[in-house]
């Protein structure tokens, strides 16, 4: 098993910590939560409680200052594997970073206080019904109107959509540019947001994932996220690293996976003996352990990169796509290794096959991160006339 570097004694404490919270307050409510269709409320303002949400925002917003990408990463791996659909790296570091990093003084200090101690989920909609990966096919429009922007449209597949209270929504502010889009702050209340359903999916029970509709929502001036004609270039400036925390826990889930497999394996028996002492059980754990901890590797180097502000688009769609496909292969592998009791709702295996499933769909296609791969080794037609 590969001898993870990334992280030193401070690291460690707050594992204990994520680790002490999370069994106590957040496994044990795990079937009610996938029966109702997302997490409570109230567990998002007990992580707010305990200091883990957006933990990089300033002081005076209630937050710790603290940067270091590495505690989202622990969070991932201590809660994601048994508990996925409670999305805390979507709220910490794919739609907090906006408010962080490209918000306004004046938008910091009106949401950042409320999103810090879980009164306002975030979330962020892109994905319309008829637009998935093509961010510059979206058809969401927004028209200036003096001292507003009116907002017409609808999203679709929106994690934390039911619950969401504070949205960034994209939509196009020129109908005749596709690459000029606009981000805008859509607060819960405002006359014309209203919810769809909360989807039923695969997996992922417990992440509410939803519809979003925008009936001419009036959306003040404040609240537009920077330049209204730039949202395009901001949402690819923070892909890399939706995709890097992805990452993280794709490996961190089928870590899991593996672990409670070999758990299973040396229980189990078969003709007089436990099966994990099969030849076949041996040789298929030993292809799974050298695959998670290549898969490690390439996650803690990519960490490092990021952190470095070195981590390329390219290279961050390298390691969004192996984990998620690492992750599927070793969840099968898995399944198939518990024999007829992994296809039983009673164990684990099967909820981490089925919530594995979406893992080379969200934050970009398999087929998709192989396409900016591709493009980065100077294979696009375009870039060869």
């Amino acid at each position: 098993m590969l001898n993870r570097t990334i992280y030193d004694e401070e690291h460690e404490i707050f594992r204990k910590t994520v680790r002490a919270w999370a069994e106590k307050e957040v496994f044990p409510h795990g079937e009610d939560w996938r029966a109702d269709g997302c997490v409570s409320r109230d567990i998002w303002k007990s992580a707010g409680e305990q200091g883990f949400l957006c933990m990089y925002a300033d002081e005076k917003f209630g937050g710790l200052g603290l940067s270091d990408f590495r505690y989202d990463m622990i969070l991932a791996e201590e809660i994601g594997p048994r508990e996925p659909g409670f999305f805390l790296g979507l709220h910490n570091r794919i739609v907090g970073p906006y408010l962080q990093n490209f918000a306004s003084d004046e938008q910091r200090e009106r949401f950042m206080p409320e999103v810090v101690t879980g009164d306002k989920i975030l979330a962020i909609a892109m994905t319309e019904p008829g637009t998935g990966s093509d961010l510059a096919g979206i058809k969401t429009r927004a028209v200036d109107e003096g001292d507003h922007w009116v907002l017409n449209g609808s999203k679709t597949y929106i994690s934390n959509g039911f619950l969401t209270n504070l949205v960034l929504v994209a939509a196009r502010t020129n109908p005749d540019a596709t690459h000029e889009v606009g981000l805008f702050w859509v607060e819960e209340g405002m006359p014309g947001f209203e919810r769809g359903r909360n989807l039923k999916k695969v997996g992922l029970e417990s992440q509410d994932t939803a519809e979003l509709f925008f009936d001419d929502v009036k959306v003040p001036k404040e609240n537009v996220l920077g330049d209204p004609k730039g949202g395009f270039k901001t949402m690819m400036m923070n892909l890399a690293e939706e995709r890097l925390i992805g990452a993280v826990g794709f490996v961190a889930r089928a870590e899991h996976a593996f672990s409670i497999t070999m758990e299973f394996i040396m229980e189990r028996r078969a003709f007089g003996r436990a099966i994990g002492t099969f030849q076949n059980s041996r040789f298929k754990m030993a292809s799974l352990r050298t695959e998670l901890d290549a898969a490690w590797a390439l996650t803690d180097h990519c960490v490092r990169e990021h952190m470095e502000g070195r981590l390329s688009a390219e290279m961050a769609a390298e390691a969004k796509l192996y984990t998620s496909e690492v992750e599927g292969r070793v969840v099968d592998e898995c399944l198939q290794l518990h024999g007829g009791a992994g296809y039983m709702d009673e164990y684990e295996i099967s909820r981490l096959y089925r919530d594995a499933r979406i893992s080379r769909i969200y934050a970009g296609t398999s087929e998709i991160m192989r396409e900016i791969i591709g493009r980065g080794l100077g294979l696009d037609e375009r870039q060869r006339n």
